[in-house]
């Protein structure tokens, strides 16, 4: 059985690598070897990941993903959700989450009956816990701008301090001609980040400030 480490977090300051050793002690206590282990810093909330898609890329039929939560794959859309789904399938890739007992189950059927049976299960909590990840994003999301609209009414509200540790990175990046997909997949930062701090740039080689 082939396994893949998918680890994802959302922003460059949270460590995406966090529950590596909780995973390595689940695959250890069953027998498994971690085959190759896939990190980002991308929200879940985002389809287009590139370590998700190369791990989906690398993979064989039957290969197994393992994550530490449902979360960690997805806080997709619906619509985004059935189409992720739609590559595990139509790959037979299966995947195992620590926080859903029944998908190891799943997987580690030999018999064709029991298997359905499971993977029938298996997959219904999956879509379930798909569904409420993405709904506890969209919650955080509407209770952020609800204390923002209050902060700045009550004139309090300053907004997210710029990272300049990673921003002085991305500089020196473009400054040495480096791409912005190769920017992105190194920091995590959004291209609308990037081309903001490649204006600036422009602008103080244009007017020396």
């Amino acid at each position: 059985m082939f396994v893949r480490a998918y680890l994802r977090a959302s922003t460059t300051e949270q460590d995406a690598t966090r529950a590596r050793d909780q995973i390595a002690a689940f695959a250890a206590e069953r027998g498994l070897t971690i085959a190759a282990t896939y990190v980002e810093n991308e929200s879940g909330a985002k389809l287009a990941r590139p370590e998700l898609f190369r791990l989906l890329a690398d993979s064989q039929p039957g290969d197994l993903i393992l994550v530490e939560q449902v979360d960690r794959l997805s806080r997709l859309t619906a619509d985004d959700w059935s189409r992720l789904r739609a590559e595990l399938d139509q790959r037979q890739i299966r995947v195992v989450a620590l926080d859903l007992p029944t998908s190891w189950m799943f997987a580690s059927q030999t018999d064709d009956f029991t298997a359905r049976i499971a993977g029938a299960v298996n997959s219904m909590l999956l879509d379930m816990l798909a569904a409420v990840a993405r709904k506890d994003y969209e919650d955080r999301r509407r209770r952020q701008a609800q204390g923002q609209a209050k902060a700045k009414a009550e004139g309090r509200y300053r907004g997210r301090p710029a990272n300049e540790k990673r921003n002085a990175g991305i500089a020196a990046m473009l400054a040495k001609g480096v791409t912005y997909s190769e920017i992105q997949t190194t920091t995590g930062a959004s291209r609308a980040t990037i081309a903001k701090i490649a204006a600036k740039q422009k602008v103080i080689a244009e007017t020396g400030k």
